[in-house]
């Protein structure tokens, strides 16, 4: 097996928590923070993977567990070779273990020490997913870095659920460690393991998760449970109280976050690793996130307004097209003007992290971020 997945923390800010860092993989190596686009079923919506590549620069993609073993299914994907064969990807991969979608799917699961029963949404037929399966599932997936598998209680939850939940999440943990060590990467190359850490809203769960999956000590650690409802103000909370017990030499990875604000207040907390799928969810449905503010492309204003999407971008499609053309495609349902926003959402993310990189290693990461973020949340 190849050399370990190694991080190197190169810098930290001194007005805030903010870090910058190179982690080095098998399929190359991601500078954070970073922002990973959501390709959940071994595609990001309405985006090529040559634009992923050479317009959005993308360091390294998200796919999920629990879609890519319903379909294609893990023989499709070990036939092709895994997951970077299969969507000719060879950038590095991060994936879900599928605990948040099985949360997701309520009355069709049932919560077990075994593992988590469920019926797939797709054609009711049901499924088991263990610590074990579930390593062995990403396994095939040939993901660079592999989630533990992990229940993520709901907001709000109470003491006595979160606390027990948080204890079955740590039991599945030694499970997917064990199966993790004593299991190898069929294609050859090294594979990460990442814990999570969950507890729900209550700092003193986190506290004692963060501790427990600190002594695991794997190649980096993940924080789930959050930005599931639960108000902004908790989310930093949590997240700062969690930042510093996990340690300093190894990646954080917040799950699921976030709007371009979450992202700037959390990387000052610590985080090195976001990914969300508002980029392109949202864009899809006609908002656009800039470096000035937040554009509804379906507003009657920009119906004239033949100006580029976003002049201060180096994108290729926010300059070769004007907002009124790109409120035009969205008002007559056309399918390009999701391909346009997404483009545009995903490469406004990916310059985010990157000049918040550049902040940091500047040591004027604390006053830009505190400017960037009343310019990211004004409504334009």
């Amino acid at each position: 097996m190849s050399t370990n997945n190694t991080y190197t923390l190169i810098a930290t800010d001194t007005q805030s928590k903010a870090r910058a860092g190179i982690l080095h993989t098998a399929h190359g190596i991601i500078e954070t923070p970073i922002f990973m686009p959501v390709g959940t079923v071994g595609s990001v919506k309405a985006v090529h993977q040559r634009e992923l590549k050479d317009d959005i620069q993308a360091q390294i993609i998200l796919g999920n567990t629990y879609h890519l073993y319903l379909r294609p299914g893990t023989e499709i994907l070990y036939k092709a070779g895994g997951l970077h064969q299969f969507m000719n990807w060879e950038r590095p991969i991060l994936t879900d273990s599928g605990g948040y979608q099985i949360f997701s799917l309520n009355e069709n699961r049932k919560l077990t020490e075994e593992g988590a029963f469920f019926k797939s949404h797709i054609d009711g037929s049901k499924h088991l997913f263990t610590p074990e399966n579930v390593i062995g599932i990403q396994r095939n997936i040939g993901s660079d870095i592999m989630m533990a598998f992990d229940e993520c209680p709901p907001y709000p939850s109470d003491y006595t659920y979160a606390y027990k939940s948080m204890e079955l999440t740590h039991r599945w943990l030694k499970r997917c460690v064990d199966a993790y060590q004593h299991s190898e990467c069929p294609y050859g190359y090294y594979q990460s393991l990442f814990p999570i850490v969950q507890g729900s809203t209550y700092k003193d769960l986190r506290i004692q998760s963060a501790e427990f999956i600190t002594s695991m000590n794997m190649d980096g650690n993940a924080i789930g449970g959050l930005s599931v409802g639960e108000p902004a103000e908790i989310m930093y909370e949590m997240t700062d109280v969690v930042c510093n017990i996990l340690p300093a030499d190894k990646p954080r990875y917040l799950m699921g976050v976030g709007t371009p604000e979450n992202i700037l207040e959390c990387i000052a907390l610590g985080v090195d690793m976001f990914d969300c799928v508002m980029p392109t969810r949202n864009g899809r449905n006609g908002m656009l996130f800039t470096r000035n503010g937040i554009m509804n492309m379906k507003n009657k204003k920009w119906e004239d307004d033949f100006s580029p999407i976003d002049e201060e971008s180096d994108l290729f499609v926010d300059r070769q097209y004007s907002k009124a053309y790109l409120r035009h495609l969205f008002m007559v349902n056309e399918r390009l003007a999701s391909q346009i926003a997404s483009i545009h959402n995903l490469g406004f993310y990916l310059w985010l992290v990157k000049e918040a990189r550049k902040q940091i290693l500047a040591g004027d990461f604390a006053s830009w971020k505190n400017d960037m973020v009343k310019k990211v949340t004004t409504r334009l």
